[in-house]
């Protein structure tokens, strides 16, 4: 199984949301259809910006839980080093 460490954004340099899933087109759907109440309903944070697969849910729930705790400044800089456009990665995976 794949697990994936993700990070949606409500626009380029906005509001950020790190999380793991195992199932990362259904979660980035939910988020984006605002299916539950949640910090990414509240704040409009619905666009796919980085993800990142693990063999291991440890090591995803690590990483998850690293990132957390970085300066923004550093989890922008880990965004804009794979998608300086900030475009929206979900088309991608669904595909």
């Amino acid at each position: 199984m794949t697990y994936w460490v993700h990070i949606l954004a409500s626009k380029p340099g906005g509001t950020l949301y790190i999380g793991v899933t195992n199932d990362l087109v259904r979660r980035i759907y939910e988020h984006r259809e605002e299916l539950a109440e949640s910090f990414t309903k509240r704040y409009g944070v619905k666009t796919l910006v980085y993800f990142e697969p693990h063999e291991m849910i440890a090591a995803a729930l690590q990483r998850e839980k690293n990132i957390k705790h970085w300066s923004r400044e550093w989890k922008i800089d880990l965004i804009v080093a794979g998608n300086p456009e900030w475009r929206d990665l979900y088309d991608e995976i669904v595909r």
